[in-house]
């Protein structure tokens, strides 16, 4: 089986979401909450020899390719079907804790290039862009039927598209002639509603709108705010969680949550006294987030705009406000 995708910031993920400790070293447990074609599971299980994972994917057909690569790993390996906000609230009581977390919060190489449900204007495909296929709307429902000042807040929050209003009122010009069915299709659409200057910058006029269609469809912004927050709850006690994200809607949003858990008093602003005890919930080991080297990136271009950030944890987070995330 060809592997489409290279995992980002693998080496400082083994390094720093190495198992410590005993029996840690000899007996961990690893989720993988953001599988894809197993990349960073493969290498973990390959480097420490006690470790067995638990990958997490929404996608049938990419886990499907996940379940042959790391077949060789036998009972080491197992898998969940699903998005990883339900794994971590459905997550058994009595079920054992993991000792290390990953959210790799990047899209798949293998979903722009071999997908073909429309995650890229680089193909001509029809719009899609769901990580499940079979559930939820599609990019071209989107599209489609938005409401036009709907469409342009989506676009310009989840993108920045500073363009965003002549986009969706073009959008919206395109469809009333007829139903908008594919990526081609959509990138010209926009491609002619920006100014002639911004068709010739740095990336294509299409990409920060295909970007906000892929977060909306998927819920993506939606979903991470809890998940830290569970994922965090479920981790071992000293076991430690890694984020990488791709894009700064989504890192703000660990980067503030892992901030609060490393506070010395984490109660509400509004409580009158603090109950907390005044002990942080987790050790930042990453004070500042951490950037691929330049020799990953001239390899690897995906990796160019990769952060990681590690923490290590104290102690539950239960009463602990998710701050930094309103209106995603």
């Amino acid at each position: 089986m060809e592997i489409v995708h290279t995992p980002v910031l693998l080496n400082e993920c083994l390094e720093y979401l190495s198992p410590v400790g005993e029996p840690y070293e000899k007996d961990a447990f690893m989720v993988d909450s953001t599988l894809g074609e197993g990349g960073h599971s493969f290498n973990f299980l390959s480097k420490y020899s006690g470790l067995h994972v638990t990958g997490i994917d929404a996608d049938p057909v990419i886990q499907a390719r996940a379940r042959e690569r790391l077949a060789q790993f036998g009972s080491r390996m197992d898998f969940y079907s699903g998005w990883f906000d339900d794994f971590y609230r459905e997550y058994p009581a009595e079920k054992r804790r993991p000792d290390l977390i990953l959210f790799d919060l990047g899209i798949s190489v293998f979903h722009y290039e071999r997908s073909g449900r429309g995650f890229s204007f680089r193909h001509d495909e029809a719009l899609d862009m769901r990580l499940n296929p079979t559930a939820g709307e599609s990019a071209g429902d989107v599209v489609n039927t938005m409401p036009e000042e709907e469409l342009s807040n989506m676009i310009y929050l989840y993108s920045d598209e500073k363009f965003s209003r002549r986009i969706a009122s073009a959008i919206c010009s395109a469809r009333s002639t007829g139903k908008i069915s594919s990526t081609k299709a959509l990138a010209d659409i926009i491609y002619d509603a920006v100014p002639s200057k911004y068709r010739y910058g740095p990336i294509h006029p299409a990409t920060r709108t295909f970007q906000a269609l892929r977060i909306r469809v998927n819920s993506e912004l939606k979903r991470l705010p809890d998940a830290l927050h569970n994922a965090f709850n479920v981790l071992a006690e000293g076991g430690k969680m890694g984020v990488i994200t791709f894009h700064s809607l989504e890192d703000r949003i660990v980067k503030n949550y892992f901030r609060n858990l490393g506070k010395q008093c984490v109660c509400p602003p509004e409580a009158p006294v603090c109950k907390c005890g005044g002990t942080p919930c987790a050790q930042i080991l990453t004070r500042k987030a951490v950037l691929p080297s330049e020799d990953e990136v001239k390899q690897n271009s995906p990796s160019r705009s990769a952060k990681l950030r590690v923490v290590k944890k104290i102690r539950d987070a239960d009463k602990m406000r998710l701050l930094g995330v309103e209106g995603m």
